[in-house]
Order: structure tokens, then sequence, then C-alpha cells
């Protein structure tokens, strides 16, 4: 238990638009007919063994997925040159949960409705974008709603490399050559977003809308902390947290996780029951520890990809943490030449 607490703690250690396309709507609207690639989950599970059968698997894809078309002069897995030719690649991976939406002001149940971010979430995103402005971000997935994606670009915003984060909007082919770049140049200065709703927030069913505090006076406290907090016990016509780590984790796996092996930086900005799927797989949580877990709005997650593994390094505290980068030579290396790019820059 102390592992699934140990996200709490971090945030008190250091202080979409895809178009309204009619396919994405339908796969909402069907979110449990997804295939799942065989991923199960008991009470006792760990991940070890399936990871080490995956690895393998993932290096395979690696190796053959062509490079994303947005070229990353100063990412540390292609500008750093190493004496031996076959150094193990690592790259960074970031979480962040939206910040706060106007549903969550109003203490409504959210789930899949499509609602902004609010002043607040709109803080909450900048302040996030800064803690990680100095770490590499090649390529970024967020989910197919707003506050996800407004949380993503608010964030990236502030990054010291100013790079600008595009949408790729892939649900037709007229969308896709529609939003075409042809500058190389361009592209180089860009970072594909890439909106999945494989990492939209669990879908809550006929609670959607209502009051939390109505709906528990309604139905009981205790039924609604069932439908809150259980793993597998689902609101009526909704998804259990059990039915989303399934859509969740086979996405990381079949789509993320090979960028990652093929060296490749990533920022994931999604939900809190979405992130905490992905978490519970990274972390090897049970799923008695995963519903104890607790993810606060804004505060980025630093993990690092090496050797089929990933490593937890908490929140980074800002852009003048030094610590952080540390973590590996790379992001040293990283944070030095950017360093040395900004005071060319200045004089």
């Amino acid at each position: 238990m102390a592992t699934a607490m140990s996200h709490q703690s971090i945030g008190s250690l250091v202080s979409h638009r895809s178009s309204s396309s009619s396919t994405i709507s339908e796969s909402l609207r069907e979110p449990l007919k997804v295939a799942t690639k065989g991923f199960k989950i008991d009470s006792s599970l760990s991940y070890t063994s399936r990871r080490k059968r995956n690895f393998s698997k993932i290096e395979a894809i690696a190796s053959k997925t062509p490079s994303v078309s947005y070229n990353t002069p100063l990412s540390p897995s292609k500008n750093i040159t190493h004496n031996s030719p076959k150094k193990p690649k690592e790259a960074a991976l970031i979480l962040i949960r939206h910040g706060e939406s106007l549903w969550n002001a109003k203490n409504l149940f959210t789930g899949c409705v499509d609602v902004p971010l609010t002043e607040k979430g709109v803080e909450e995103a900048i302040e996030a974008g800064k803690r990680i402005s100095n770490i590499p971000v090649d390529v970024i997935f967020t989910s197919s709603l707003i506050r996800a994606q407004m949380t993503a670009m608010l964030a990236m915003i502030q990054h010291r490399r100013k790079k600008v984060p595009i949408i790729l909007h892939n649900e037709s082919e007229q969308a896709k050559t529609w939003s075409q770049v042809f500058s190389e140049e361009t592209k180089s200065q860009s970072i594909p977003v890439i909106p999945a709703w494989q990492l939209n927030e669990r879908m809550y069913g006929e609670l959607q809308g209502l009051n939390k505090q109505e709906t528990a006076e309604r139905y009981g406290k205790q039924q609604v902390h069932e439908w809150r907090r259980s793993y597998d016990i689902p609101p009526p016509k909704g998804e259990s947290l059990e039915m989303c780590a399934e859509r969740a984790v086979a996405y990381f796996e079949e789509n993320i996780e090979p960028k990652l092996a093929a060296g490749k930086n990533v920022m994931i900005a999604a939900h809190g029951n979405s992130l905490r799927s992905i978490i519970m797989y990274l972390d090897k949580l049970t799923c008695q520890e995963v519903i104890s877990l607790e993810l606060s709005t804004g505060i980025p997650l630093l993990y690092i990809f090496k050797e089929g593994k990933f490593m937890k390094r908490g929140s980074p505290v800002g852009p003048t943490e030094a610590g952080v980068y540390a973590y590996t030579k790379r992001l040293a290396q990283y944070r030095q030449k950017l360093d040395e790019n900004s005071e060319v820059i200045c004089s």
C-alpha cells in the first residue's frame, strides 16, 4: 500500500480537441468493445513476468517503427554521441492529470462528457508546464477530451524549447491530408500531439452530469462509494476501473511503449482513472493498491524508461531544480545543451 500512496505524497513534497467526428463519437458510445490484446488483471497481479515477455515484442516493433516526422534537434536520443555503438536506450515519460474542469468545480460526475478547464485549471496546467520546462519531449499523447488537450497545450507553452504542439487529425483521410505540414523546418520546431479516446476518463454511465452529493443522498453513500472507488463494480451503464484499465493499458502497450523503447521522450496528458490504470501497470500495483491511489490535478510525474523497466522519479520541482536532471546522464547533458543555447541567444 505504501507504493500506492507514494503518488499521493508527491505533490506535498514540492509545494481536443480532435474534431467531433462520427468515428470518435461512435467509439465513445461503445468503449467496451475494444480489443485489449489479452490484458487481464486480478487481485494478486504482478506485471513483472508479463513485462519481460512484452519487452522483446516492443523492441521488435520499435526497430521497425519509422520515427515521427517531427525532428527534435536537441533530443538526447538523437544528438548526444556515445563512444560505444549500442548504449541502452532510455527515455523520459511524463504523466499529467488535467487541471480542474468546470464540472470538477461544480462537483458533478464528468466521465466522458467534454468540458473545458476552469481558470484554476488553466493555472494548474501552466504550473505543470513550468515544472517540466527543461525535460525533453518528442511526442505527446492526450485523450480525445478538451480538458486533457488544453492541459497539454498550456504546459508545452512553458517549455524552454518553444516548440509548437500540433494536434494530429487522423480520424479520416481528408483530415490527414488537410492538416499536413510541408515545411521540414517547421516540422523540426513542432511536437506531434496524438489524441486517443482510449486514454479518456472512465465512462460514468448514468451518473454523468449528476451532482456527487445529491447522488450520494439518493442512492446512499456506500453505493456511490462502491461505484467510485471499487475496482470491478461499474456505475449504471458505465465502466468500472477494471474496464478503463483494459483499454488504457492496451493502448499504452501498443502505441506508447514502443516509442519509449525507441528512445522517444513522451508526455501523456489524461485523466485520473486512465492514468491510475497506467500507473498500476508501471508500478506493478494490485487492484487493492490502485483503488487507494490519488493523483493531484496538474502535478506532473516523471518516469525513466530504460532496458524495459520504468523507474519512478517523482515530480520535478521546477526549471531551476538541477536534481531531476541527474537521474540519468543523458538528461543532464540535455539540460546542459539547453543552458548553452540560452547563453548564445542572450549574448
